[in-house]
């Protein structure tokens, strides 16, 4: 079991800056550095005798120069390696993304190897495909929080990962990412035909993000629809990998109900706030869905 820390609640846009063309691993951290500062051929110069003089990085010789700074590092590299990585900007509009805001961080760390178990116990070769319904006993366990870090590092891998915002009492995934909120899963469940409902994420090709849509009045009816099962289905053919944010148990029986649909669950709670009891009572419910456990995160605040 894994902890984190969520940052404070969240905020109306996430989008990154990364680059996907095919020449950017064939460039020098340095090339990148001098192109993002628009750097001069002779302060480029100065960089390069203070990097011979001192034995030491390119980039860590024009941060002692005055010429750039730790982010324009960092933004290099994950410009060289197709590694998204979110501008000073965009980090303060979105400071709940971790993975993006500050990849080479423990937070991030931490949700990649929670990444590689879950790839270890669900994504077996030979195993039925399946979505991750991120599922936790209360509101403020941080499982929003916890489903986009996750996403965004199955993104990372560079398969196409879809992030649906399955609850529809209170979503916010359209918040975190900063994507509209016209249309979305309501709108499908319920018959309705419209456009452009998945959206990819600025800046990561491979992350895209279907949102609430507009709250509806019968949010468990809409799930237990064979619409919803149908719907999964479907999108497993599409992305190779779902990852599915529902609402708190405390609301009612709608998380079993889309852990079944998805075929595969992770149960957030939150330390020193979550009771056992209602932790139980959840995996225990979750037991009796044809859905596996995953495992239980503890997030810390």
């Amino acid at each position: 079991m894994a902890k984190f820390q969520d940052p404070h609640h969240a905020p109306d846009s996430a989008r990154t800056v990364t680059d996907h063309q095919p020449d950017v691993a064939d460039r020098t951290i340095g090339s990148i550095i001098a192109e993002t500062r628009n750097l001069t051929a002779d302060q480029v110069e100065r960089v390069l005798q203070h990097q011979k003089a001192k034995g030491i990085r390119f980039g860590e010789a024009a941060i002692a120069l005055g010429y750039a700074s730790t982010d324009d590092v960092l933004f290099a590299l994950s410009q060289q390696f197709h590694y998204p990585y979110a501008a000073e900007a965009q980090r303060k509009a979105s400071p709940e993304l971790v993975a993006l805001n500050a990849p080479f961080g423990v937070q991030a760390e931490s949700f990649r190897a929670i990444r590689s178990q879950i790839m270890m116990r669900l994504f077996n070769e030979g195993q039925d495909r399946r979505a991750l319904a991120i599922v936790s006993p209360d509101a403020g366990d941080g499982k929003t929080f916890f489903s986009a870090n996750l996403a965004v590092t199955l993104a990372q891998l560079g398969g196409r990962t879809l992030l649906v915002d399955a609850d529809m009492r209170g979503p916010r995934q359209h918040a975190v990412f900063g994507v509209d909120n016209t249309a979305g899963l309501s709108g499908i469940l319920s018959g309705r035909a419209e456009a452009k409902v998945i959206q990819q994420v600025p800046g990561v090709s491979s992350l895209f993000v279907l949102p609430v849509g507009i709250t509806p009045p019968n949010p468990l009816e809409l799930v237990e629809r064979p619409a919803f099962g149908l719907l999964v289905r479907e999108l497993l053919s599409k992305f190779d990998h779902v990852v599915v944010d529902t609402p708190a148990a405390q609301y009612g029986s709608d998380s079993a109900v889309i852990a079944a649909r998805c075929g595969a669950a992770l149960v957030v709670a939150r330390q020193n706030k979550s009771q056992v009891v209602s932790l139980q009572d959840l995996v225990a419910n979750l037991a009796e869905t044809p859905a596996q456990l995953a495992g239980v995160i503890f997030n810390e605040f």
